[in-house]
């Protein structure tokens, strides 16, 4: 899996491609927006807070195989669908529902796809229009 980053809320938001479409690293999307200094025990207290997506965390988030500082390692990822749910439970000023929502599909917009899933062929979206390097 080829690991990219993305730029959200001026953080940077570790992505892999899987099953054809981007999922992005939980944590970095967590501390984006929240800020916090311990990320895992957030995403704890943030589970036992919203009990409905306790419930169904098992299905929105799957550990993948990302690059990281230190080798890849397997971290918990989210798609495009599973990161708005997982957002809707953060009790943050930072999150902002409409401008929120543009900026993560901004995020997912402008992107360089570079994998074997797209055929070897690199293509790059950006305001709509797709293009093939």
């Amino acid at each position: 899996m080829d690991t990219k980053i993305a730029i959200f809320k001026g953080q940077k938001v570790r992505k892999t491609i899987y099953k054809n479409e981007w999922w992005f690293v939980v944590e970095d999307v967590v501390v984006a927006l929240t800020d916090t200094v311990n990320v895992k025990d957030y995403i704890n207290k943030m589970r036992l807070r919203d009990e409905e997506l306790a419930k169904g965390y098992g299905q929105i988030v799957h550990t993948l195989l990302v690059e990281t500082a230190g080798g890849k390692q397997h971290m918990n990822c989210a798609n495009t669908e599973g990161i708005f749910r997982i957002i809707q439970s953060i009790p943050s000023p930072n999150v902002e529902p409409f401008t929120l929502e543009e900026e993560i599909r901004e995020m997912v917009k402008e992107t360089e796809i570079d994998s074997p899933a797209f055929g070897g062929f690199t293509m790059t979206e950006r305001g709509g229009s797709v293009g093939v390097k």
